[in-house]
């Protein structure tokens, strides 16, 4: 057994995890500590992750001790943006820089661990087994402590968005945020996921969101993962649409050593429709990688599935998305693509969209393109008096631009669209644009 290992198997098993007095979760998070200490660390013999390697991951310990965070770094990010806002520092909720406005009597928006100790009917069936998904979200359910716990019931709109932080503070600490959606029929909320980090040294955040949509209802979701450059991210969202229900999600990756997002759909009734947009910028040695699945289990659904990304000096990205059509899913209209935008020789994408499709009726159709900036358009740039880096940072930004116009919620949009200017080379150039 490696150190790391025996590590996460001592945590698990002295850690004193809400909800420890309920026999199920005992159960569940036992059932999970014995699949991951069973399977470690997915290999890159694992056809998933066999452009991702976690091998540097596994050398970091991670037992440092969490730390609270500054009102600033806070107030800094809720500047201009409305809503309800719950803080995590180090994984656990933090009561005092958090704000949850007024809420309709019906709808349930707590911290997980205090869902978790109460006992919440809901919780036991939407937690999660220990079956799904890969070795990190394994040990993601024995750990997770805290996180948020959303129940919209039928026919109810979220007035105003939700906005999770979670920031990574302590050098060397681990964090297991686990997230729990639930939209009755016909419901409707925005939700904002920000992965921030403040340490100087090495943490790790493994995160899981599961959202289980009702008829009609929709769940438009952002996540902004802009960690320190030394940080490893992993996570999972898996969503479960009942017919009619729409997911629109837009994952934008800016930050941390090693990112690795795993979003997947499945269509449990007809009618059902999924957005998958994407961006992310790479530099340095970073790694990105993004690994999507959209299930179309039931008739007459639609997913548009768009991903682009920016590599620069030696940074990788990686995106592999699979659109699967079953048999009897007649009436599928499916679209994925996957751009990609390299700004130095030595920078490597791998791209790999797929195809299962078993029914006869369909419309589907994919694509990848790796391209480097166009010396043509740049000359005509150069032409019109704008300088090298001028006309390079116009040209990079438009291409991020295309992803980032589909992000809906008009503040967040500018927000990620000023980050993403101010990330790229020559984007300080180009003014306050959006």
């Amino acid at each position: 057994m490696s150190e790391l290992l025996q590590f996460w198997h001592q945590r698990a098993q002295s850690a004193n995890l809400p909800g420890s007095t309920h026999p199920w979760l005992i159960h569940t998070r036992q059932r999970a500590l014995d699949r991951f200490m069973a399977e470690g660390w997915p290999t890159t013999r694992h056809p998933d992750w066999r452009h991702t390697s976690l091998a540097f991951l596994q050398q970091q310990v991670f037992d440092g001790q969490p730390v609270s965070s500054t009102q600033f770094e806070i107030d800094a990010l809720r500047q201009g943006q409305g809503g309800h806002w719950m803080v995590f520092i180090d994984g656990r909720f933090h009561a005092g820089l958090s704000r949850i406005g007024p809420l309709n009597d019906n709808i349930r928006i707590v911290p997980l661990a205090q869902a978790l100790t109460s006992g919440e009917a809901a919780l036991e069936s939407a937690f999660g087994n220990a079956d799904e998904g890969g070795g990190p979200a394994a040990l993601n359910l024995a750990l997770a402590a805290d996180g948020a716990y959303i129940d919209i019931p039928a026919r109810t709109i979220l007035d105003e968005p939700l906005h999770l932080v979670f920031i990574s503070a302590g050098n060397a600490t681990a964090s297991f945020p686990r997230n729990i959606v639930l939209l009755g029929e016909g419901a409707e909320a925005v939700l904002v996921e920000h992965y921030i980090g403040h340490a100087e040294d090495a943490t790790f955040t493994n995160a899981v969101l599961r959202g289980r949509l009702g008829s009609n209802s929709r769940l438009t979701h952002l996540k902004v993962q802009q960690e320190q450059p030394e940080a490893f991210h992993l996570a999972m969202i898996d969503i479960e649409q009942d017919s009619g229900s729409t997911y629109e999600s837009h994952s934008i990756s800016m930050g941390a050593r090693l990112a690795r997002h795993d979003i997947g759909t499945r269509f449990g009734g007809t009618k059902c429709h999924a957005l998958l947009n994407g961006f992310f910028y790479a530099n340095g040695r970073r790694h990105v990688d993004h690994h999507t699945r959209i299930d179309h289990a039931q008739p007459d659904s639609t997913s548009h599935e768009f991903y682009r990304g920016i590599l620069d000096d030696s940074a990788q990205g990686v995106f592999t998305g699979r659109i699967q059509v079953r048999e009897g899913a007649d009436g599928t209209d499916a679209i994925q693509r996957s751009d990609n935008l390299l700004l130095s020789r030595t920078a490597r994408v791998t791209t790999q969209p797929e195809l299962e499709i078993y029914a006869d009726d369909v419309k589907c159709a994919h694509g990848a393109t790796v391209g480097q900036i166009d010396e043509e358009s740049l000359f005509y740039l150069r032409s019109r008096g704008l300088s090298e880096a001028h006309a390079h940072g116009v040209m990079t930004y438009a291409f991020a631009a295309q992803a980032l116009k589909r992000i809906t919620l008009e503040p967040m949009r500018r927000r990620v669209a000023t980050t993403v200017r101010n990330l790229l080379p020559g984007g300080a150039l180009l003014g306050d644009i959006s």
